[in-house]
């Protein structure tokens, strides 16, 4: 592949809702420009941008991939992104990487979840876009239901600048608005024709509206327009360009993949229409003044790195957006997130899994350097005499979470460097280790998100897992107040052992977690025996009352006691400090507790109702409602832990997708008696 300047590059993400076809129209894209000799389908397992084998047995996307092409004397760096929002984060860097999106919309299914979702973190993204109607051959595709669909979602601004040849299986080539020409598909090329008469009063009534967005867009152009002056073509076209680039217009394409039609239009209008790479001013934060500045391509040397990826036989690989200066093969660069500098070896571009070597990548440009030492997902590489930061990527919160346990023993050490590595790849990955349940977490987006997490870790790293659900932190207390007495004696001859104690337990507000009291007069209990009662305290709190959970909010007092000037014995009096807890608990009306989570969750205004009544039903309690505008609101609650650790699954599937909630812990209360009768029947079996 040869070197393009940035004025001669495009950098597009393929973004839409699972299903839609976005691998499927960049493999398109790929063999109508030449770049491949055979394009294959999803269903065969043997797509460019689909290969990893997570991707080719489930199908579906879950990976964004780098996918370059040569069209018209330019380079176009299209990524294929996943369409299910598991994978939302792929997304969200590809984002960060792209000057504008290819919203690609099927033509039976119309405007989905995922369509929404995209074009919303693309408008987030402030990026331009370009909806492509995907599968117009397919039986019961409608062009004109799929435009009002994305007009009654996106606006008014959504503006066909093509109109399907023909219908479903006959469909056979577009209409051009703009030319007013049609365009019969031959082969890798089509046939310009006149457009067929019963489909003429349609284009004209579609450029009209045409005409009108593109003026508005200009004041002189639209002052002109209304009273009543004609406007030029090569005018029009102008004022289409900058609504399209300033993402006011977003014009509508339409074709089919598997037929090989509109894809060569698709690249036209992206070269056409779109801001070359290296158009659009950026800010970063200088590291020298700490201040904000915009800056272009001529400014020293600045990249972002959006996505890192580990290969089996390369090792890590970091995929980077030059904005400007360049980055050159066998060259050093800094690390300004990291404060290191970082050698580079070979740079190269992707298309899918093949390397393409060059010899530096300019601005504008996105390439690919393998082990880098320091340098993670969201740092900035940038020259060391003018250090500049990028703004982090906004990665969403993970949203589901899973204990994982190694299959075999002896792996726990292996599947902790396994899950360094993976988060190293996936920001949204995050591990912890729960110190009450010595459970290790992992949390994601979302069920598949964790699945597939796995697959990785054994595939790669040739370790397996079990995922269970998390442990819930229950916790022990007492409600009432108790005066008992421990007593430890033995005898079995020599010295025996004895220890004696007598104390008071009480309720603590929440939160104060344990406090002792000495309240020793007069050697009943000897100084230096006093710590092991403590101590002893301390332990049974940790073994629970009920089930076994630790206890909270309790005063221990030392009210009095005994001792045996030779029999006694830290250990003895130990054992008498259990003895007295035990009792005493026993007597002071102990009950469970449970974590209570805050939980905000965002949704669309018409499902509020449900997800309402589902948290009603895991016994939450609505604290508050919200609007957000564009219509969503935020519903605000606090629900037990232990109702929501499938949270993730229960919302998409009650909201279609839409919904996604922040969950944080808050405090414990008081366990319903019948539930909590049932986790220590539960928990005395485990303990058996």
């Amino acid at each position: 592949m040869k070197e393009y300047t940035g004025d001669r590059i495009r950098n597009v993400a393929i973004v839409g809702h699972g299903g839609a076809g976005t691998t499927s129209v960049t493999e398109a894209l790929l063999f109508r420009s030449g770049t491949i000799t055979r394009m294959c389908k999803v269903e065969d397992g043997a797509t460019t941008t689909d290969y990893e084998p997570e991707e080719i047995k489930r199908k579906v996307s879950v990976n964004a991939t780098l996918a370059p092409v040569e069209w018209r004397d330019s380079k176009i760096n299209f990524i294929d992104t996943p369409g299910f929002a598991d994978f939302v984060a792929e997304v969200k860097g590809a984002f960060r990487a792209v000057d504008s999106a290819v919203i690609v919309v099927c033509a039976t299914s119309g405007v989905q979840v995922g369509t929404e979702q995209c074009w919303k973190l693309a408008e987030e993204a402030g990026l331009p876009r370009i909806c492509f109607v995907n599968k117009m051959d397919r039986e019961n595709a409608d062009f004109d239901s799929i435009l009002e669909d994305l007009r009654g979602k996106f606006g008014k601004r959504v503006l066909p600048l093509q109109l399907p040849l023909g219908k479903e299986e006959n469909f056979s080539g577009l209409i051009d608005v703009f030319k007013m020409k049609a365009y019969r598909a031959s082969g890798n090329g089509s046939i310009e024709m006149d457009i067929p008469a019963d489909m003429l009063p349609y284009a004209q009534e579609a450029r009209a509206k045409m005409i009108e967005a593109a003026v508005e867009t200009d004041d002189d152009a639209m002052m002109r327009y209304l009273e009543g002056e004609e406007i030029g073509d090569e005018e029009i076209m102008s004022c289409l360009i900058k609504g399209i680039r300033h993402a006011v217009i977003f014009p509508v394409l339409c074709g089919s993949a598997y037929k090989n039609i509109g894809l060569g239009r698709l690249m036209n209008a992206i070269i056409d229409y779109t801001y070359p790479a290296i158009l659009n001013d950026f800010t970063v934060i200088d590291e020298k003044t700490g201040k904000e500045e915009v800056r272009d391509a001529n400014a020293p040397m600045a990249a972002l790195v959006f996505k890192t990826t580990s290969d089996p036989f390369v090792g890590r690989l970091s995929f980077f957006r030059v904005f400007s200066g360049k980055i050159a093969a066998d060259s050093v660069v800094y690390n300004a997130s990291r404060e290191h500098e970082e050698r580079i070896g070979a740079v190269f571009t992707m298309r899918g899994k093949t390397q393409i070597p060059l010899k530096a990548v300019s601005a504008g440009d996105i390439g690919v350097v393998a082990k880098l030492q320091y340098t993670a997902t969201g740092d900035t590489l940038s020259d060391k005499a003018a250090p500049v930061r990028f703004a982090p990527i906004a990665f969403p919160l993970p949203m589901y979470t899973r204990a994982i346990y190694a299959k075999k023993k002896g792996e726990e050490e292996k599947i902790s460097t396994s899950l360094a590595r993976l988060m190293d790849e996936d920001p949204t990955i995050i591990v912890t280790k729960n110190t009450v349940t010595k459970e290790t977490l992992i949390s994601g987006m979302g069920d598949q998100h964790i699945e597939i997490i796995m697959e990785r870790m054994a595939r790669k790293f040739g370790v397996e897992a079990v995922l269970k659900p998390p442990m819930v932190e229950y916790r022990e207390t007492i409600r009432g107040t108790a005066e008992v007495e421990g007593k430890h004696k033995k005898q079995s001859g020599g010295h025996g052992q004895y220890g004696h104690v007598v104390i008071r337990m009480e309720p603590l507000p929440p939160g104060d977690g344990f406090e002792f009291v000495d309240k020793i007069f007069g050697g009943a209990v000897p100084r230096q025996y006093i710590p092991a009662v403590e101590k002893g305290m301390r332990e049974s709190m940790d073994e629970g009352i009920l089930a076994g959970y630790p206890v909270v909010d309790v005063r221990i007092t030392l009210l009095d006691g005994s001792y045996h000037t030779v029999d006694s014995s830290e250990m003895a009096f130990k054992i008498a400090s259990h003895e007295a807890f035990k009792k005493a608990a026993e007597k002071s009306k102990p009950v469970l507790l449970e974590p209570i989570y805050n939980l905000d969750v965002k949704c669309a205004e018409s499902m509020m109702g449900d997800v309402i009544g589902d948290l009603n039903t895991k016994r939450g309690r609505i604290l508050g409602m919200e609007s957000l505008g564009e219509g969503m609101s935020l519903v605000k609650s606090q629900v037990p832990y232990a109702e929501i650790t499938e949270y993730a699954v229960d919302l998409r599937a009650l909201t279609q997708g839409l919904g996604t909630f922040e969950a944080k812990f808050d405090h414990y209360e008081d366990v319903p008696v019948k539930i909590g009768e049932k986790i220590i029947a539960e928990r005395a079996v485990k303990q058996q």
